[in-house]
């Protein structure tokens, strides 16, 4: 057998590997599918290999030289606790699997920088020993964090929970910072040793693009006239934001323009049902379930009605759309956040989930917000900087090459 700390011989040129530990939603694994494509456009003689537990995975398209290996699914039950997705087993066991598939797919790949996103050992730690064999090998190690991850008093007590900080300060190279220090400090509150704040780098916001291919059949459709897009993101947790809507444009049967909502892969089915009957009795809205190219809707809508997800931010930025951002509080304040300092800062406007949901405050909101500002119209330096932000450092990396059999940091490793 081949040692770990010593790669398999290989050909080919550059090679960088992605770890989205996602099972339900989708913000983990479009984040590492806009950097993914990114990188391969900019450099010729590179592959990205994607790491995810997303079940929808393949419902996506990815650049020429991006593929992706399936590890078994997980989800997060209300309890915090985890479980297994699909299979009929332990979630001990479902994670020993999932740790084994990483850290085998780590040692062939044998890649030169490995991109981590949000979790600094990957979901209860399965990417420790990943993490330390690729280590040792000259692997540049970067975990890449969103703007915002939670209110402090709760991401500290996680994250000592979780060894995080050591891990930070032994492990990784750099910490990326998708977003601006300005707008949002993800570490914002936390004892950060001096170590570890030199080593994060803010991006900027990933810019995203519509696709060269255009979105499904049935979304086209519905776009011939003016429209208001409604999307809760994977929309597992979006049930009230599609409610709102649909009860403002129930109240007010005049209400314009059109909206066309999509519910997301994730919302329950009994749900998804009941809002398909209420759309097909309402002139002035259209739902559909899913579609891998949101970013087209986006770019025709009018204005967006979103939860305020990370991803669902960017697009509204890149496609410089007037936007109403009804963040969700639970599990974590991360939304709200974002949203609160978007709003403060004139990027978008916000209504209150945690407020009364009136169906007379939703239709106001529809109504004002085709004069609402554009994001355009606040000037932010460099707030769409991120991709080329995270081309530039993978370069500086490549050009940095490999320094195999590094120790950890205190000769000990994680303490």
């Amino acid at each position: 057998m081949t040692p770990t700390n010593v790669p398999v011989r290989r050909q080919g040129g550059k090679r960088v590997l992605i770890y989205s530990h996602d099972s339900f939603g989708l913000g983990h694994l479009r984040r590492c599918r806009a950097i993914a494509n990114a990188l391969v456009k900019a450099y010729e003689d590179l592959s990205v290999l994607i790491l995810s537990g997303s079940p929808i995975i393949g419902s996506f398209d990815f650049a020429s030289r991006v593929d992706f290996v399936r590890v078994p699914g997980m989800i997060k039950l209300s309890d915090g606790d985890y479980t297994s997705l699909a299979l009929d087993l332990a979630p001990e066991h479902t994670l020993s699997i999932r740790a084994s598939i990483i850290q085998h797919t780590a040692e062939v790949f044998d890649p030169d920088i490995f991109i981590v996103d949000k979790e600094p050992l990957g979901l209860r730690g399965e990417c420790h020993e990943t993490l330390t064999m690729l280590k040792s090998r000259g692997c540049r190690l970067v975990l890449g964090l969103r703007d915002v991850m939670d209110e402090p008093d709760q991401l500290a007590p996680e994250w000592e929970r979780k060894n995080a900080m050591p891990a930070l300060r032994d492990l990784y190279d750099e910490i990326w910072v998708y977003g601006l220090p300005h707008i949002c400090e993800p570490l914002a509150g936390l004892n950060v040793p001096e170590s570890v704040r030199r080593k994060l780098v803010y991006t900027g916001y990933l810019e995203r693009e519509a696709p060269e291919t255009p979105g499904s059949l049935e979304a086209l459709s519905l776009i011939d006239e003016p429209f208001i897009l409604v999307t809760p993101g994977g929309g597992g947790d979006g049930e009230d934001l599609v409610d709102w809507v649909l009860r403002a444009y129930e109240a007010t049967p005049d209400l314009h323009p059109r909206a066309l909502i999509v519910f997301g892969p994730f919302m329950s089915q009994d749900r998804q049902r009941e809002f398909r009957e209420r759309c097909a009795q309402l002139n002035s809205v259209d739902g559909l379930t899913f579609d891998a190219h949101i970013e087209t809707l986006i770019d025709a809508a009018e204005g967006v009605i979103a939860m305020g997800g990370y991803n669902t931010f960017c697009e509204i930025l890149s496609f410089d759309k007037r936007a109403i951002i009804m963040p969700r509080t639970k599990p974590r304040m991360e939304q709200y956040i974002r949203a609160s300092r978007a709003a403060d800062l004139g990027l978008t406007g916000m209504l209150d989930g945690d407020g009364p949901r009136t169906a007379e405050a939703m239709a106001t909101a529809l109504r004002r917000l085709p004069n609402q500002p554009k994001p355009s119209d606040v000037v932010v330096p460099g707030l769409l900087d991120g991709l080329p932000s995270v081309r530039r450092l993978t370069g500086k990396a490549f050009e940095a090459g490999r320094e195999p059999g590094l120790k950890l940091a205190g000769q000990g490793g994680l303490s």
